[in-house]
């Protein structure tokens, strides 16, 4: 099995991945899943396509991943907007969970082997055991507000992930929301006593009546499906303090184990150079841009084109690139079809080609891994302008491409019925070069693209696939 090294965010070092002695190939995944007040935006879905990206080429790499996603449907941003709304917790988070996985399925994500709902009555229940279990080891406590709180002087790690300073700490200082500034260093709620302003929203426990903090939902899931000790733990940068810093406290208090053996962690996105925010006006959903005329695969290209470490400035101008790469892909493909014709033998491809695999093993350096992928693109096509090529060759260079596709889910769509509007162009397009008309050719072929389509001029004609 080959060697895949990741960046621990723990330690900070590049670290080979190993299963737990014991397990065989098999890892444990978790990765932090949206919390579904509104659809997620494109900033969330980064996050979740560098996850499905490691996914893809652990198992490529011969691995087994349990990977278990959790859904956020109770906390303080859920119970806002369904007091906004006027109707129940669960109505209004519904449609968030079901557009979300939409979503998922559009970009390609696979699915995981879990996705808790932080509401659900077995996970209420095992969150309730944790916070006695921290309370019966002095790890929490009851304060006058009836909330319980972590108390983060009970254990010396608290910090280690995210490097904060403790020493300015001031005991019994408390944060009751579920998130805070990231300079704050404060005890954190695990059990919030009821308000007014729950409504309907509400369990028993032995602490009364209240609901539990965000931080603890996530220690409560993962442990409960994955076990005490997990193999790989991903999120964006923000998720490190103090939400995955908590996590850390809770469930090493409660097990006296260590949480997570691997922490993964991405880098923010941008949007045309700025933080994205609708006040900006460059706040976009998946839906947004499909709604643009941009396909979820070129939203998936765009989004994994960048190494899951570094900012990513999120461009329409990027996206209209990712179109570009993907053409020059499909017509590749197109034309290893039909050179390898019904050719059922192959030849292995050039030794050359297993650095496509080779760069994901250095934390998922998928810059590098493009490279190699678009260089045996070039390669390819120059020796089949010169003939060199046999059937055999094209056949195990599209055997090379379905290993490529298994990590990278770039395949083209299935073709679907061309739309009315496209068919019109096409015929236009053809009529202008029956007349030489190449300027008037050109300028269509740009509004055919624009739809989200391609047009190539082969012998038989011109042939339309989807962009």
């Amino acid at each position: 099995m080959a060697t895949v090294q990741i960046h621990n965010t723990l330690t900070k070092e590049l670290e080979p991945i190993e299963p737990k002695h014991g397990e065989g190939k098999t890892l444990s995944l978790y990765t932090c899943g949206p919390t579904v007040y509104a659809h997620a935006h494109i900033g969330n879905f980064r996050a979740y396509v560098f996850e499905d990206l490691l996914q893809r080429h652990l198992q490529e790499r011969g691995f087994m991943v349990r990977r278990v996603m959790n859904l956020t449907d109770v906390d303080d941003k859920t119970i806002r907007g369904a007091h906004a709304a006027g109707i129940a917790l669960a109505e209004f988070t519904r449609p968030f969970k079901e557009a979300f996985f939409e979503d998922a399925k559009t970009l390609r994500l696979l699915p995981a082997e879990a996705y808790p709902e932080a509401t659900d009555p077995k996970q209420i229940t095992r969150m309730i055991a944790m916070i006695g279990t921290l309370m019966e080891k002095g790890h929490a406590y009851q304060a006058e507000d009836g909330s319980v709180y972590f108390r983060i002087a009970s254990f010396p790690g608290y910090g280690k992930l995210a490097r904060v300073d403790l020493e300015n700490q001031r005991s019994g200082q408390r944060v009751a929301s579920d998130e805070y500034d990231k300079e704050a260093v404060a005890d954190f709620a695990l059990w919030k006593a009821w308000v007014p302003e729950d409504g309907a929203v509400g369990w028993e426990s032995p602490w009364g009546r209240g609901r539990p903090g965000w931080h603890i939902e996530c220690s409560a899931m993962a442990t409960g499906l994955l076990g005490e000790t997990i193999d790989i733990h991903c999120g964006g940068v923000d998720n490190i303090f103090p939400h995955h810093e908590a996590e850390i406290a809770q469930c090493e208090c409660v097990g006296a184990k260590p949480f997570v053996r691997y922490w993964m962690h991405c880098a923010h996105l941008m949007v045309e150079g700025s933080k994205m925010a609708k006040s900006a006006g460059n706040f976009f959903t998946l839906r947004d841009l499909l709604t643009q005329g941009w396909t979820g695969r070129e939203v998936r290209y765009a989004l994994i084109s960048v190494h899951y470490r570094g900012a990513l400035n999120f461009t329409l101008d990027g996206l209209a690139a990712a179109r570009t790469a993907l053409g020059r892909l499909d017509a590749w493909r197109e034309r290893l079809v039909e050179t390898a014709g019904s050719e059922t033998t192959s030849e292995t491809p050039a030794p050359a080609t297993e650095g496509f695999f080779a760069a994901l093993d250095d934390d998922l350096n998928i810059s590098s891994a493009l490279a190699v992928l678009f260089e045996t693109l070039r390669e390819t096509n120059r020796r089949m302008d010169e003939g060199a090529w046999t059937p055999a060759h094209a056949r195990g260079m599209l055997n090379w491409l379905v290993r490529v596709d298994g990590v990278l889910a770039l395949e083209p769509d299935a073709i679907t019925t061309i739309p009315y509007e496209v068919e019109e162009l096409v015929t236009a397009r053809a009529a202008a070069r029956t007349a030489k008309e190449w300027k008037k050719s050109d300028e269509i072929r740009d509004q055919i693209e624009a739809l989200g389509w391609l047009v190539k001029d082969t012998k038989d004609g011109q042939k339309i696939t989807k962009g």
